[in-house]
């Protein structure tokens, strides 16, 4: 008997050793970059386009920062300095919460809620919160609880922005007024999102607040400004280096690209602009934020606020100047079979949205962490590219002039489109905390 309870007991001792021990629970800088992969991939797989892209973007980081938040009291909420929020209820304390928990729960419960592949977001959770599982019942309940209160406040001030609305909007009319914008080869594409100037910015006290300069007037005479810049991007695509070639195909980032060959036609799906930026900033969080979440969540956050702004102001401009493309003109007056190097978007011209959103973008990297270098990698899953930058400045002046490179923008666009986006940007920099 007494060697029977013996053996019974050694296999038991046994059996216990080999148990797997519990895995640490996901740091909060990790889970975030997890959530927002999670994210971007059902972006990609739904096409949306870049300005509804950078809505979703913007509303789930700010839910992420705002349940994330009371883990570290030094940093204040967010929402009373955007506009359209309501308050906030009281964060239960530390003891009763674990907020990476929370914040996770709230990035996800708005994705949800806002993308079409919802099935997508739920396997996302169910892998993403599983580790969690170790937590009291108690403890688990009350994060999740945290995070959903969080969500619901942000998706409060979603549900009111006026995207619905713009939903039933009418379809944007082209009129052949001479230096107007009309659809482009190849696909010859409605425009995308004309009324997107009527969604109600987070910082700007209209879409208008940062408006540039009119573009510069249409003219076929072959000493005005617009001629010489028409005649600017025939000749510089003719003429691409190896490495200009290059930068406009890294930094195409078109979601949703047409190919035509013989009788057969393929599309090929990329990350947005907005995705683009928002790898860049989790990558810079990666190396300089040193382990902070909060604040990584917090440099997230508003990295992607300015770029939802930057969106609503740039197509406020598109729709209210209605600038011809080149593709449109040098077939006209110069060249009838030319191409331009990338597929010309389908919306207006002025200014260059990529040049807006990444000016805006890297006004607050550059805030938070100053003019640092690092290697972009956040293209190597779609065109296995990357490139080294010195700052993000630096990356953000490649991205506008790879507009030209690309023979889809004139140069007033880049450039006025950079100032913009520097001036949305600013408008979040005050909010970082330091």
């Amino acid at each position: 008997m007494r060697n029977t309870f013996i053996g019974i007991l050694t296999c038991l001792l046994a059996l216990g050793a080999c148990q797997p021990a519990r895995q640490p629970l996901p740091a909060g800088p990790e889970l975030q970059d997890q959530c927002v992969q999670a994210l971007t991939e059902v972006i990609v797989h739904d096409i949306f386009t870049p300005p509804v892209a950078s809505r979703l973007y913007a509303y789930t980081q700010l839910a992420y920062y705002e349940a994330l938040r009371p883990a570290n009291p030094a940093y204040a909420s967010l929402l009373p300095q955007l506009r359209g929020f309501a308050a906030l209820p009281a964060a239960p304390d530390s003891v009763q919460c674990h907020y990476a928990l929370s914040a996770a729960t709230a990035f996800l419960k708005v994705a949800e809620a806002l993308v079409f592949s919802k099935d997508s977001i739920r396997q996302a959770r169910l892998r993403l919160l599983a580790p969690f599982d170790q937590l009291p019942d108690d403890v688990r309940a009350r994060s999740a609880e945290w995070g959903e209160a969080v969500a619901a406040v942000v998706l409060a001030r979603a549900a009111a922005d006026n995207y619905k609305q713009t939903r039933g909007m009418p379809r944007y009319s082209v009129f052949k007024d001479a230096g107007r914008w009309t659809q482009t080869p190849p696909e010859y594409a409605d425009a995308v999102e004309p009324h997107w100037r009527l969604i109600a910015p987070l910082r700007m006290d209209s879409a208008a607040q940062c408006q540039p300069p009119p573009p510069p007037a249409y003219s076929s005479d072959s000493s005005s400004t617009y001629y010489l810049e028409l005649r600017e991007v025939y000749q510089v695509t003719a003429g691409l280096t190896a490495e200009q070639d290059s930068i406009a195909y890294y930094w195409d980032d078109n979601p949703f690209v047409v190919e035509h060959k013989g009788h057969f036609t393929m599309a090929n799906k990329k990350i947005t602009p907005v995705g683009h930026w928002m790898g860049i900033a989790g990558i810079l969080c990666g190396r300089y934020a040193k382990g902070d979440a909060v604040k990584v969540a917090q440099v997230y956050a508003l990295t992607a606020a300015a770029i939802f702004d930057g969106f609503i102001s740039c197509w406020h401009e598109k729709y209210k100047s209605r600038t011809v493309r080149p593709v449109t003109v040098i077939r006209e007056w110069i060249a009838p079979t030319w191409e331009p190097r990338l597929q010309t978007p389908p919306f207006p011209e002025y200014t260059s949205g990529h040049s807006v959103i990444s000016a805006a973008a890297e006004e607050v990297l550059t805030a938070a962490f100053g003019e640092v270098p690092f290697t972009d990698t956040t293209e190597m899953p779609y065109l296995g590219m990357q490139r080294t930058f010195a700052s993000a400045r630096a990356a953000s002046a490649e991205a506008g002039i790879s507009r030209l490179y690309g023979g889809i923008h004139f140069r007033a666009a880049i450039e006025a489109g950079k100032v913009q986006g520097e001036q949305v940007g600013q408008l979040f920099v005050p909010l970082l905390r330091k």
